[in-house]
């Protein structure tokens, strides 16, 4: 199975660190966050990487090839002409990923006890064009689902801007997709785009669902305390 990760962007929450490191190298004990991603995906069965990279990029391309892509094939899909965000990303990526299987597409910087095994079968048995890995969590932006967790809406509850449709399950979203490969037929989308957006103009007409695991740590290192109170908590 092949997996994507992100691992472009600018990491701007996580300054200083990133004004001279891609924040996908950002240290978390005696590894990185790329390592820990990579050691979870293969843990769970990934057997290629694609890695798209645009901060820093020649950083973090050294770094996968004097580890040797820690024992996984991998390609780098380059977005240093321009940061292509979540969405453009994907596409951008497209001739990597194209094919019969489903893949998994995940976010750099959070750690997760989430079975991605499990989610993978709970995926291929229910044959949705997304299965989104989702947690009931406080969070400051919402994935909506109705009672099959079938993906109806989005909210910001900061603001309570609603888009989409209201449901039943209002749950934070954990950065981890399965996607069978089909999307790419669908995506009218071009350039830059969150891929969030993207999922909400499909979800009229394809099921995306979600995925709950509850039970499961999920860490975000998306912001420097984050780290450090993680790191004391890990003393």
């Amino acid at each position: 199975m092949k997996a994507m990760i992100l691992a472009a962007g600018l990491g701007t929450r996580l300054k200083p660190f990133t004004l001279s490191h891609p924040k996908v190298l950002l240290p978390v004990g005696n590894y990185t966050l790329l390592e820990l991603t990579i050691r979870y995906l293969k843990k769970h069965g990934v057997t290629e990487l694609i890695i798209n990279v645009h901060h820093f990029a020649d950083q973090v391309i050294d770094y996968l090839e004097s580890n040797q892509g820690f024992g996984l094939p991998y390609h780098i899909s380059d977005e240093r002409e321009a940061l292509m965000n979540t969405g453009g990303g994907l596409v951008h990526a497209r001739k990597f990923l194209e094919g019969d299987e489903p893949f998994i597409l995940t976010g750099s910087d959070v750690l997760t006890g989430l079975n991605l095994s499990e989610m993978v079968r709970f995926h291929v048995k229910h044959q949705p064009l997304v299965t989104l890995a989702v947690k009931d969590r406080p969070t400051s932006r919402s994935l909506i689902f109705d009672r099959d967790y079938q993906l109806t809406g989005w909210q910001n509850n900061t603001t309570n801007e609603l888009r989409g449709r209201e449901g039943c399950k209002h749950l934070g979203f954990s950065t981890i997709h399965v996607i069978n490969p089909r999307i790419f037929k669908l995506i009218k989308e071009t350039g830059a785009f969150n891929i969030t957006d993207m999922y909400l103009r499909l979800m009229n007409h394809e099921r995306i669902l979600g995925f709950r695991h509850d039970e499961s740590d999920w860490i975000e290192f998306g912001r420097t305390e984050r780290l450090e109170a993680t790191m004391a908590d890990a003393r």
